[in-house]
């Protein structure tokens, strides 16, 4: 019997009205169709400290980094919707991805990136929608041998872009995003049968 895509969801953004929040949701709305488990975690309920190798061998990891790699190590895949800030992705995107890569006793190197299917998608007001930081967290992601799927979206002018009750006024971007959360999840799917 098959086992069912376990998908992490999140935002690389802490404001809570994001666009990125929103996105992300809707991803995760389209990877449950498609068979898949979803959670949806919050990095502002996972505050961390900067990352400083000082801190982390004085103090060891903080507990949230250990929370997270759990979540991570727990799950198949991974929907990271991504806010673009100055042609990049976020800082609390790096500093969480900083932290969780951290190695701990008993765990491979890398073992909460290894392996995991992403799907990723950006929010902005700008004209391009975050298209420019989408290409930096995928090389990055990629670094970390995270299976990144090829298809992306990106939200322009996400100031107007979402209907009151979260979902996209565009409907073809809105069946967009629904089929990356999908694709992650039949990609993973695929993987563990074959």
């Amino acid at each position: 019997m098959p086992t069912v895509p376990k998908i992490l969801a999140f935002a690389g953004s802490t404001r809570q009205d994001s666009f990125n929040k929103k996105l992300v949701l809707i991803a995760a709305e389209g990877a449950r169709a498609a068979g898949g488990e979803v959670s949806v975690i919050d990095l502002r309920e996972m505050a961390l400290p900067l990352f400083d190798e000082d801190l982390e061998r004085n103090e060891g990891l903080p507990a949230n980094a250990r929370k997270l790699k759990d979540l991570f190590l727990a799950h198949d895949g991974l929907l990271i919707a991504s806010p673009e800030y100055n042609s990049s992705y976020s800082a609390v995107l790096k500093n969480t991805i900083d932290w969780i890569s951290r190695p701990v006793p008993d765990e491979a190197p890398l073992g909460c990136f290894v392996g995991k299917v992403a799907g990723i998608m950006a929010a902005s007001p700008g004209a391009l929608g975050g298209l420019r930081g989408l290409f930096q967290l995928r090389q990055l992601l990629s670094n970390i041998r995270v299976l990144v799927l090829p298809d992306q979206t990106t939200v322009a002018q996400a100031h107007e872009a979402f209907n009151g009750d979260g979902s996209l006024r565009d409907e073809k971007k809105q069946r967009a995003v629904e089929a990356i959360g999908a694709n992650v999840a039949g990609t993973i799917a695929r993987l563990r049968t074959d």
